[in-house]
């Protein structure tokens, strides 16, 4: 039979898991809400004002029954006035709103989440007391409240830009002669200054944003405070772009040496963070191959990006290569596929190649991270300069898939079971098709699962090694919680030459094994 396990609903659901709440739990479940777009929407659709306060409790309990761990409010902090300003100017950004949103006006701008000016819950969407508040509301549905912390840059017109100056990256006239898109001048007090916007070793400054200078200890002190800050209104925290300020890509950007010269922001903050906030959670965006460094320096969980990117370019036998790593490594990487950066999942695969991905990429051991509308087939990437969104229906294929997904996902199975990597084979001489096939399984106290996903467009066989010594011997049926069938095999079979698969394109099984 199905396990009931997964299918705890209502006030004994929620006890459980408030119970749990002191830390996160192993490979937890994350779900990221655009928090301006969100409230927005819910005011729409109440014909009033909805703030992070009045959020109706239906719609929390409709996300706490998906069971998320957490919710990442993306975008609370305070919108920069500059930011906007530049946002609604911005020329290469007006196609991009256009396409998101067709009617789209000035008063749709709100600015970037991520030009922030001070780290206060911005008064539109209802401050930090009703932040607190929703905390508590999410607390009590057995959900904890991610944030956002930016390190690598303010706002243009935040205070430090007069108060403290020094903690910023200065130029001179022949820096903003020579790179006027990646510096700006201001004259504060009578006195005239140039100042760089942030930026990566890799791309023109965002000019909306003025650079923090991580060479100088007072700037990483006062930084490290602001997350402990952070850290006293919520239970984890989305680093953006984390990598950009550790030493060796600081430097490579803007050179110069630190003080001292061996000094890493990251694990001091870390270490700082859990003396004062034990069950804390960091999670790194990182790229260019640097999880595993941040991970050492302190991270939770850092961005899959590779994997993400295999999948999306239909690279089987790479994404079986990825998932050979070290376990170490593997139970501390976060998958998606999708989020506010990416393109929406169900357009940039197609409905069916998103479904073949996310049977694999969630059922995989480390955080797991949904994004709004992503469980009911939204096609549209909104800018995140937008408060607005178009209104999109949902794709009911999806949304049976997620819900069942996301049940089968509640099961311990998941988050403190033992994880394995398998490796299908041939299944007859000169049939290449088990290359197209990824597959893995979970144990338990003598329970098991089996994923199995076909990672391209055309029908695929092979073997997979299921390696359950403990089957032997006996018949098991295998039901397939995302396609709602069973089917019967030998324990003998599946040990000694492996589990017969077949799938057509993009099929995907995650088998419990129940016997019979």
């Amino acid at each position: 039979m199905h396990s009931k396990k997964s299918e705890l609903t209502g006030e004994i659901f929620y006890t459980v898991r408030r119970q749990a709440l002191n830390k996160w739990p192993k490979n937890p479940i994350l779900y990221e809400i655009n928090a301006w777009a969100w409230l927005e929407q819910l005011s729409r659709q109440a014909g009033q004002a909805v703030t992070l306060g009045s959020v109706p409790q239906a719609e929390l309990e409709r996300i706490a029954t998906y069971g998320f761990d957490g919710v990442w409010l993306m975008g609370v902090w305070q919108r920069s006035g500059d930011g906007r300003r530049v946002a609604r100017e911005h020329p290469g950004l007006q196609s991009d709103y256009r396409k998101a949103l067709p009617d789209y006006s000035d008063a749709d701008v709100v600015g970037s989440p991520y030009s922030i000016p001070d780290y206060r819950v911005d008064s539109a969407l209802g401050g930090d007391v009703e932040l607190a508040a929703l905390r508590q509301r999410l607390a009590d549905l057995g959900m904890r409240l991610m944030l956002d912390f930016v390190p690598n840059h303010f706002a243009c017109d935040h205070a430090w830009i007069s108060q403290h100056p020094e903690r910023l990256v200065q130029g001179g006239p022949d820096s903003l002669a020579r790179e006027p898109v990646n510096y700006f001048d201001v004259t504060v007090d009578g006195q005239w200054r140039v100042f760089a916007h942030g930026r990566d070793p890799y791309l023109d400054g965002w000019t909306d944003t003025v650079q923090i200078d991580y060479r100088k200890a007072a700037t990483r002190r006062a930084m490290a405070d602001i997350l402990l800050s952070i850290a006293e209104r919520c239970d984890g925290a989305r680093c953006d772009m984390a990598m950009l300020v550790t030493r060796d890509i600081f430097l490579r950007t803007w050179s110069g040496a630190f003080e001292p010269p061996l000094a890493e922001f990251w694990p001091a903050v870390a270490t700082d963070l859990r003396a004062h906030h034990p069950g804390f959670l960091l999670l790194a965006e990182v790229y260019w191959d640097l999880e595993w460094e941040l991970q050492q320096q302190g991270f939770d969980y850092t961005y899959d990006k590779r994997l993400y990117d295999r999948l999306l370019e239909h690279d089987a036998m790479d994404a079986r290569l990825h998932l050979t790593a070290a376990l170490d490594y593997q139970h501390h990487l976060a998958r998606f596929t999708e989020n506010h950066d990416e393109q929406r999942a169900a357009a940039a695969f197609g409905v069916q190649h998103s479904l073949a991905a996310a049977a694999l990429t969630y059922t995989l051991p480390g955080l797991r991270l949904f994004h709004e509308g992503q469980l009911d087939g939204w096609r549209v990437k909104l800018p995140v300069q937008l408060g607005r969104r178009p209104v999109e229906g949902t794709v009911p294929q999806v949304d049976v898939f997620y819900r069942r997904l996301t049940a089968a996902l509640r099961h311990p199975i998941f988050h403190d079971g033992e994880w394995q990597p398998l490796k299908p084979t041939e299944e007859w001489a000169g049939n290449p098709t088990y290359r197209n096939i990824v597959a893995h399984r979970w144990s338990l106290n003598g329970e098991h699962r089996l994923v199995l996903v076909n990672l391209s467009p055309d029908r695929s066989q092979a073997l997979a090694p299921v390696d359950i010594m403990t089957l032997a011997g006996g018949t098991w049926r295998l039901y397939d919680v995302l396609n709602d069938v069973s089917y019967m095999r030998r324990g003998d079979e599946m040990v000694s030459t492996g589990l017969y698969i077949d799938l057509p394109g993009y099929g995907y099984h995650l088998f419990e094994v129940h016997g019979e």
